[in-house]
């Protein structure tokens, strides 16, 4: 760069800005000035100056401006430059200035609007030795430092580190994109080691504390030796960040390489009219897969199998199915889930509108929900719940409300009939037409990997020779081995642990047992006749209203309409009969509009017997028969519900011992061959002839001959009706019984207390015997209401039954 010299007052400005500080040309020619002992100090920030060089600067600080002022007027051109400590103080004193700065001579100035701008030469080094004042700038008695001359006899050592810095100075220069090509040549042009030295400090992008280092630093070899090891470290730093940017910028290039290629491929094409459709279906297919945020392994396998579908010709017969799995990978959501509602009140509200009662499982969806308010860390474990209970009670819609209620979208898979294990973990993709498995089908028509998974019917799961589909179940309803669910297809680990699985059944006798271990069983007992009465009104008119094209201010029913329906027309645990009835109610209404009625239709009893016709139940079930002696009333519990039970025995002359018909399973008859040994070795006790059995036959018949009957809960029922019998005393009206009887008179509990209270209820019994360790069961699991009207005796022993049992 070339110096203006001219005086202040003929000087053009020259613009500062981007002016690199460079050495100060013909110095030899020009005599160095005097500088006074005295001088005015500017603060810099961020700056440091060297002698002989030259650099632009900005003062905008009111006290830097009235410095230069009065010194220009004083004509006084030299003042002194030194750094500051620390560059945001706005009103630097001695205390925050270094020591050590440098005399320089102002040769350019101009006032600009919001600054004064200069371009100065560095003069000489000096040092503070007395501060004259600190306002309104500073001020100081300075003591010039000469700059050392090289020794003679050590002129080689001296020669060797200007060649080590100049040698660092062209590599920094190489490596550094800021540093120009043309400074190469100033470590060459420049000769006096000091100057040299400065000039690299000055171009260097070291730190204003190194920069100063430099300066303070009067011998010469301690400051070649400094900036030697400052130029190391910068050079090892510019290396690094060489090698990085290298790095990035090769795979920049290669990609920007193989984008450019592919473009002109398609240009080409489109101008021989040659459109690459396959290009541009693989290109979409490698999106695809990038925006699908797969984890590693099934990025692997994705992967390996788009690598070889590139290869592939459209006509070759792996090309569809290698094309197919690509689709089915990228579509799955493995990462992408939805938020719970976690507002416990409105959660309650939704199950409470969509269901009447069903408590139990409500709260346990509540309970989850309230550990995912309260556990912020880690994973929560999903439950994997069980309904269990009688036809339409509500299970499979209860599953829909769940996922509603928690934000959650809904998938339902129908288990009955399933016998195949591939429908739960899919095919092998070497087989013509292979799917995933049911598991991941609804996962993917889901779109997140945390829906409410439905699988009904879990009890109706059967078996061949192709698998057993419950096995397969055993890994996806495990906690602890479903976060890496592997599918057959897909042959990747997918996680199964977010998914809230729901199963339903009816019976949990025909679940195997390691399944069964695996769920959370809640059991759903039958309605009561107010709780059908209270779902009707809410839930199952509006529907069929609705679903008939009426309109709700065209019917209404009336309540005793609604009980009739209920108690004379169905006889269920659920309300699936119930909803039928009065659609059918409902038609009749329909077709009266259709045909001109205009008129409100009001449902009651007549309206009732006018579309259903004659009521298809009595009332009171148990009132239908004649208790004779040697009948007696017992409770079942089936798949669809409790029961009452009519157990009828008669004797005649024989010697055949114990006849028993109505298609008993083994468990009931053995039951009745208790019952018979224990009243003939408690005959006496009871006054009956003790050889009543040698010349006597009898017949114990349970109704209903065509319906298979077993367990051993009708044992009391059994002993009840053969000792009723054999004494000829008849059972006390309206009452029913169930518990299993050991032969030495014990009363064992049983299972379905609340199905077979309510069956007891419906038919019309009044006193109920139950075992007493049913009695917990009785408390929880029976309406108050129900209990109210009903007289229960918990009994342990069997005279115990046939005392109550039994009329005097």
């Amino acid at each position: 760069m070339s110096e203006v010299k001219l005086p202040i007052e003929d000087e053009e400005w020259v613009d500062a800005e981007g002016v690199e500080p460079h050495i100060q040309d013909g110095t030899e020619d020009e005599p160095k000035p005097d500088i006074p002992t005295e001088l005015n100090i500017l603060p810099l920030r961020d700056s440091v100056i060297y002698p002989m060089l030259i650099a632009p600067l900005s003062v905008a600080r009111e006290a830097g401006v009235q410095l230069i002022d009065e010194s220009i007027v004083g004509n006084n051109r030299i003042i002194g430059v030194i750094a500051q400590r620390r560059p945001g103080d706005e009103a630097p004193g001695f205390d925050d200035v270094y020591e050590y700065g440098c005399a320089v001579i102002i040769r350019t100035l101009v006032k600009m609007p919001d600054a004064v701008r200069l371009i100065v030469q560095g003069v000489q080094r000096f040092k503070i030795v007395e501060r004259i004042q600190e306002q309104p700038y500073l001020r100081a008695r300075i003591e010039l430092i000469e700059e050392p001359d090289v020794p003679e006899d050590r002129t080689e050592e001296f020669e060797a580190l200007r060649r080590s810095v100049a040698a660092l100075f062209e590599q920094a220069i190489r490596l550094s994109p800021q540093l120009p090509d043309e400074l190469r040549t100033l470590t060459q042009a420049v000769q006096e080691i000091n100057v040299m030295a400065d000039l690299v400090a000055a171009h260097m992008t070291l730190s204003p504390e190194d920069k100063q280092k430099v300066l303070e630093t009067v011998d010469l070899q301690t400051r070649l030796r400094a900036l030697l090891e400052m130029l190391g470290k910068e050079v090892r730093v510019l290396e690094l960040s060489s090698k990085v940017q290298s790095e990035v910028n090769t795979e920049l290039s290669k990609s920007q390489r193989d984008y450019y290629l592919r473009e002109q491929l398609k240009a080409i094409q489109r101008e021989l009219g040659e459109v690459d459709d396959r290009g541009e279906e693989v290109e979409e297919l490698r999106e695809k897969i990038e925006q699908a945020n797969l984890p590693q392994e099934a990025l692997r396998e994705v992967n390996r199998e788009f690598d070889r579908l590139r290869r592939m010709s459209p006509g070759a017969p792996e090309y569809t199915v290698a094309r197919t799995y690509v689709d089915w990978m990228v579509a799955l959501p493995w990462n992408t889930s939805t938020d719970d509602n976690l507002n416990l009140k409105a959660v309650k509200e939704v199950l409470d509108k969509d269901h009447a009662g069903l408590d139990k499982i409500k709260e346990r969806i509540i309970e989850f929900l309230a550990v995912r308010i309260v556990k912020k860390d880690g994973k929560v474990r999903q439950p994997i719940l069980c309904f269990a209970g009688p036809p339409g009670v509500g299970k499979t819609s209860l599953g829909r409300s769940i996922a509603h209620a928690m934000g959650r979208k809904f998938i339902r898979v129908s288990l009955g009939g399933m016998r195949d294990e591939a429908e739960i973990r899919g095919h092998r993709r070497t087989y013509i037409g292979a799917l995933p498995g049911q598991i991941i089908q609804g996962i993917r028509r889901a779109e997140t990997n945390n829906p409410v998974f439905m699988l009904d019917e879990i009890d109706k799961l059967a078996n061949d020779y192709r698998g057993d589909p419950s096995s397969a179940l055993l890994e996806v309803l495990d906690p602890e081995q479903n976060s890496t669910f592997r599918d057959h297809y897909i042959d990747s680990p997918f996680d199964l642990s977010k998914v809230f699985f729901v199963t339903t059944a009816n019976r949990l006798d025909t679940i195997p047992a390691p399944l069964r271990d695996r769920m959370e069983v809640i059991e759903l007992g039958g309605y009561t006749e107010e709780e059908k009465a209270n779902i009707a009104v809410q839930h199952l008119i509006p529907k069929q209203v609705e679903e008939h094209g009426l309109r709700p201010s065209q019917i209404q029913f009336k309540s005793e309409a609604v009980v009739r329906l209920i108690r004379f027309y169905t006889r269920e645990a659920g309300v699936r009969n119930l909803e039928r009835e009065i659609g059918s109610v409902v038609r009749k209404a329909t077709r009266l509009f259709a045909e001109g009625r205009t008129a409100k239709v009001v449902v009651n009893q007549k309206f009732i017997e006018s579309c259903l016709g004659a009521p298809r139940f009595l009332t009171e079930e148990v009132l239908e028969r004649e208790l004779t002696p040697g009948t007696a009333i017992g409770l079942a519990w089936t798949p669809v519900g409790g029961d009452v039970l009519f157990i009828e025995t008669t004797r005649m002359t024989g010697t055949r011992g114990l006849i028993v018909t109505g298609q008993l399973g083994d468990v009931m008859k053995e039951s009745v061959t208790a019952a018979l040994s224990y009243i003939r070795s408690h005959a006496k006790q009871y006054k009956i002839p003790e050889d009543f059995y040698e010349k006597t036959e009898i017949h114990v018949h349970v109704p209903a001959g065509a319906v298979p009957k077993d367990g051993p809960s009708a044992g009391v029922t059994m002993l009840t009706a053969l000792t009723s019998l054999l004494t000829n005393r008849k059972v006390k009206d309206r009452l029913a019984m169930t518990g299993e009887v050991t032969l030495s008179g014990q009363v064992l509990p049983v299972g379905g207390i609340k199905e077979k209270v309510l069956a007891a209820f419906r038919a019309g019994v009044t006193t109920l015997i139950l075992p007493d360790q049913n009695e917990k069961d009785y408390l929880e699991d029976v309406p108050e209401e129900i209990r109210s009207k009903l007289k229960a005796h918990f009994v342990k022993r069997a005279d115990q039954v046939l005392k109550i049992a039994l009329e005097k």
